[in-house]
């Protein structure tokens, strides 16, 4: 039996979302597998649609295992989650088929940045936001983003030590909101290259302080140089927000997320 499972966390306090052989006790994976085995009764290792970096956060990341363990899906939420860091949360579970794979079953991806936008930072949201001081045009931001959309060889945003096949990646959408002094920019694509949404966002930063002109990121991309794009940015703003999936699996994870 298949199961899905949707995942928010905080990733403050984690090196990343996957397990290793350093921090093995300070990854979202190791405690995901760990409290999820102990409601099955069974050495259980997870799958996850996107393996979300040092101090990246999820609000819809999907995971799936097979187990033969029976439970309802009431026991499966309460009896996982009552044995989590308090950062950690199972959303929703998901009965699957065999054929579904959390990562490449995929149809595309949303990523969520945020900004607080004003003089002092927050102490508050330090770790959940990145703090920019200066004047930001949005007008040339949602500019810039409009030259990004479509299918595109993105190497200038890919970072070494990459492993993707290509670099050819589809961005479908990028949506910038504010509210009050907290900016959002969410960008959608079929898939995404390591910090590849940090580094758009870096570059972003750029144009909107007036650094750059929108229409720089033409010359930017036909480049496929990552040594002329701006620096990254922290990944403390950095949110998984949700995956798609065909619709015979039935696996619903885009919501509105009123945070911010």
């Amino acid at each position: 039996m298949r199961l899905a499972l949707c995942v928010e966390y905080n990733g403050t306090n984690y090196f990343g979302w996957q397990k290793q052989n350093t921090h093995l006790n300070k990854t979202i994976q190791y405690f995901v597998d760990k409290a999820i085995s102990k409601i099955a009764d069974e050495e259980i290792s997870t799958i996850c649609a996107g393996r979300t970096d040092t101090g990246v956060h999820a609000f819809g990341q999907i995971i799936h295992f097979d187990t033969e363990k029976k439970r309802s899906d009431y026991k499966w939420i309460t009896g996982i989650n009552s044995n989590m860091p308090n950062d950690i949360i199972i959303k929703s579970i998901f009965h699957t088929s065999d054929d579904f794979h959390s990562r490449y079953s995929a149809i595309d991806r949303t990523y969520r940045y945020i900004i607080l936008n004003q003089k002092q930072q927050s102490v508050f949201v330090s770790s959940q936001s990145l703090h920019y001081p200066d004047y930001l045009d949005l007008q040339k931001i949602e500019l810039a983003s409009k030259h990004m959309l479509g299918e595109k060889d993105f190497s200038c945003f890919r970072s070494s030590g990459c492993t993707s096949k290509s670099p050819m990646k589809n961005i479908k959408s990028i949506n910038i909101t504010k509210n009050n002094n907290y900016i959002a920019i969410d960008i959608t694509a079929n898939s995404f290259m390591y910090h590849m949404v940090r580094n758009i966002i870096g570059e972003l930063l750029l144009i909107g302080s007036g650094d750059k002109s929108p229409e720089s990121i033409n010359g930017l991309i036909a480049s496929c140089d990552r040594s002329l794009c701006a620096t990254m940015v922290p990944a403390c703003g950095l949110y998984l927000m949700s995956i798609s999936y065909p619709s015979k699996y039935e696996i619903l994870t885009k919501q509105s997320f009123n945070i911010f």
